[in-house]
């Protein structure tokens, strides 16, 4: 459970204490994020067939990513063995950079299996400072922003580690989404409870906010376009492609009947 805290960085350090032990808890409930690409995905990517997912249900454009093989490529919060051992297996040099120790291990299974090389670091996504400027040429990001309680600082990273004309690829969440009544949710109904910006550790009751960290293990926070999108640009990022998506398999039913859930966006840097 969430300790009291003195101050915005007592808070930080909390949310990524409580954010990365619920990861490894995720991995061994077999999160969807969480399994492993099967060794017949690697084989393919091998031969050129592959596709990989920001968000949910869409498979981000191939065009997108333009000739990967041999580029550098990091995988920013984007542990679990699924995105960066596809992305080795089609040649590129991948680091895959995560805050769980278990979806890292993940990856390093996954490249041991299958014979890949691919590089591992644990951390935070708005601290990549272990890294030189102009080290990248792509980043893929999935959706996984809503775990940090900043966002600006991550697409300040981001920006300085890749190299001039380098891709940001990333996935989050529409911010509406937050507005609905989580119990409500479970029950297939939209009721409208929440006010924006939203979080977990503030904008709900102490005895919910419990509920939530035994059942989730997580926490998570609503960003504003303004801060997903207008973030990129004030990073110095300029937008050329921009898809949405909804919740796994469910067109049809819950918020996905009524809304995109998720967002993805490929940025370049000049």
């Amino acid at each position: 459970m969430l300790r009291p805290v003195d101050g915005v960085d007592d808070i930080m350090d909390d949310v990524a204490r409580l954010n990365r032990l619920g990861w490894d808890r995720l991995v061994e409930e077999r999160n969807v994020w969480t399994r492993p690409v099967p060794s017949v995905s690697v084989d393919r990517a091998r031969h050129g067939d592959w596709a990989i997912f920001l968000t949910p249900d869409r498979p981000v454009p191939r065009d997108w990513f333009g000739d990967v093989a041999g580029r550098d490529i990091l995988c920013l919060a984007s542990g679990g063995g699924q995105q960066g051992p596809i992305l080795a297996a089609a040649g590129a040099r991948v680091t895959v950079f995560d805050a769980s120790p278990r979806q890292l291990a993940q990856d390093e299974m996954v490249a041991a299996r299958d014979g890949l090389v691919l590089a591992t670091r644990l951390g935070l996504m708005h601290d990549l400072s272990d890294i030189p400027d102009a080290s990248f040429d792509l980043i893929f990001h999935p959706a996984s922003n809503c775990f940090a309680p900043d966002i600006e600082p991550v697409w300040r990273e981001c920006f300085r580690v890749l190299r001039p004309g380098g891709a940001l690829l990333a996935g989050f969440m529409n911010p509406d989404v937050y507005i609905f009544d989580l119990d409500a949710q479970e029950r297939d109904e939209l009721v409208v409870r929440f006010p924006l910006p939203y979080a977990d550790i503030t904008s709900l009751p102490a005895d919910e906010l419990q509920r939530l960290v035994e059942q989730d293990h997580v926490v998570e926070f609503s960003h504003s376009l303004e801060t997903q999108i207008g973030g990129q640009l004030k990073a110095g990022f300029v937008l050329t492609g921009l898809f949405e998506d909804k919740d796994f398999g469910m067109p049809d039913t819950g918020r996905s009947r009524f809304m995109p859930v998720l967002f993805a966006t490929r940025a370049m840097k000049p």
